[in-house]
């Protein structure tokens, strides 16, 4: 008898490549084998991304591509939970999908899974390893430990699909951050809606890890993370002061010295428009304090230029943020109309030349601060974990490094033999406008 395969597609961000994680895990638990083509599959499950118009447009397309090559797919994920004039948005666009569920709907996508392809009979357990099964390289996996946000910034509509703040307990995360490094994980990758906030909503209540009871908090979770000697690696980080906390644990070389804060704008009035936490200057101050304790700290972050009612004066205020808080990894996105946003309804909506015209005007600002920051390290010597090995050298990432996200390191390898996973040590040479080159050390 053959077995039943499912084919699977993963858009959107590293939170909705855990939910796909998760839901491949337990087909393969279930004995379901994983198809990498439509041809090879029984059915195809296709996780989409919603939140702006880019993603849902990517989404509907990988949908319809999943409909001609194969025929039968399921829709999951943010875009699931989407609606055009109080129809689905996706069954509207594809009424040949078979079914359509939101995002974290695990048991549901099985459930539809099951209904269309019943499940084979005597699961083999022992072919899943504890940590599940992993999308990323063995080398780095991404750590989700919330679900949900209480936010409820105007240009965003995440709280509205995913729910409010659920924090995971820290013992249950704590024993699949473990059951990683035990796989050979060297990088764990913490994402959520908003890292800084977890513990919130259950009072940080205590929980138990290897019979020690820690709360659930952001900080405990941190330390407990640098026990296991990877690599850890913060992302959405909002600038709460309790951040202030964990710098010092990286300026001691127990976490990466890494945040991914999300400041979005530097101008009070933006801000408050779009409904965001902290001010520019206060942001400013935390970000000197930051580096007064951790010179090393590379900061990433992201902002929205051209939002409603912003004017000349605010941009060119923004700008400033920029020059003065010297950031080292940037993305910044033309503000975006997202169907159901708050923003929406705000006055002051400015035109698409005028949005991108800004957008370009940051990254121009942003580009030669990079490139100024990264010039720094030529002539150091980095630690880097190797992404790629070729013919020609090795492809890695330093510690200010995220992957898929920022810049690399092309390595020039010799004759030495390295493999994909290990440290190596690599003397910078030159640096470009994204990206650093060297030789082994």
């Amino acid at each position: 008898m053959k077995t039943p395969t499912v084919g699977f597609v993963s858009l959107g961000c590293p939170k909705a490549l855990v939910d796909s994680e998760r839901i491949i895990t337990q087909l393969r638990a279930e004995g379901y084998a994983m198809s990498g083509s439509y041809e090879g599959a029984d059915l195809v499950v296709v996780n989409t991304c919603g939140f702006i118009d880019a993603a849902v447009q990517e989404s509907l397309e990988a949908i319809g591509e999943a409909l001609a090559e194969n025929g039968r797919v399921i829709v999951t994920g943010c875009l699931g939970a989407r609606t055009d004039h109080g129809e689905n948005l996706v069954a509207k666009v594809h009424p040949k999908v078979l079914a359509v569920t939101g995002p974290h709907a695990a048991d549901e996508v099985l459930a539809h899974v099951h209904e269309h392809l019943p499940k084979p009979h005597d699961p083999f357990m022992d072919l899943v390893p504890p940590a599940g099964i992993k999308l990323t390289p063995k080398h780095f996996a991404y750590l989700k430990i919330a679900e949900g946000c209480n936010h409820r910034c105007t240009f965003c509509i995440i709280p509205s699909m995913r729910g409010d703040l659920v924090s995971r307990p820290i013992g249950q995360v704590m024993r699949e951050a473990e059951n990683l490094v035990k796989q050979g994980v060297r990088e764990i990758l913490v994402v959520s809606q908003d890292t800084s906030a977890y513990g919130v909503d259950v009072r940080y209540k205590l929980d138990f890890v290897a019979g020690r009871a820690v709360k659930t908090k952001m900080t405990e979770l941190v330390r407990e993370l640098a026990r296991l000697g990877a690599w850890v690696r913060l992302h959405y980080v909002y600038p709460y002061p309790h951040v202030d906390e964990v710098v010092p644990l990286m300026a001691e070389g127990k976490v990466l010295p890494y945040l991914d804060v999300p400041f979005q704008h530097s101008h009070p009035r933006v801000l408050k428009a779009m409904k965001r936490p902290a001010c520019g200057e206060k942001n400013l101050e935390r970000i000197r304090a930051w580096r007064a304790i951790c010179p090393e700290l590379t900061i990433r972050s992201t902002f929205i230029a051209g939002f409603p009612g912003e004017t000349e004066a605010e941009f060119e205020h923004l700008l400033e943020f920029l020059r003065e808080a010297q950031l080292d990894r940037v993305g910044c996105f033309a503000y975006s109309p997202v169907d159901g946003a708050a923003a929406n309804e705000l006055p002051g909506q400015l035109p698409d030349e005028v949005r991108e015209e800004r957008r370009a005007r940051f990254m121009q600002v942003q580009e030669e601060i990079s490139a100024r920051r990264l010039a720094r390290k030529v002539g150091t010597v980095q630690q880097v974990l190797v992404d790629e090995v070729g013919p020609k050298g090795a492809i890695g990432r330093t510690a200010a490094d995220a992957p898929e996200i920022d810049g690399v390191v092309h390595v020039r390898v010799g004759r030495r033999r390295i493999a994909v996973g290990d440290f190596v040590d690599v003397k910078i040479g030159s640096a470009d406008d994204h990206d650093l080159h060297g030789t082994l050390a």
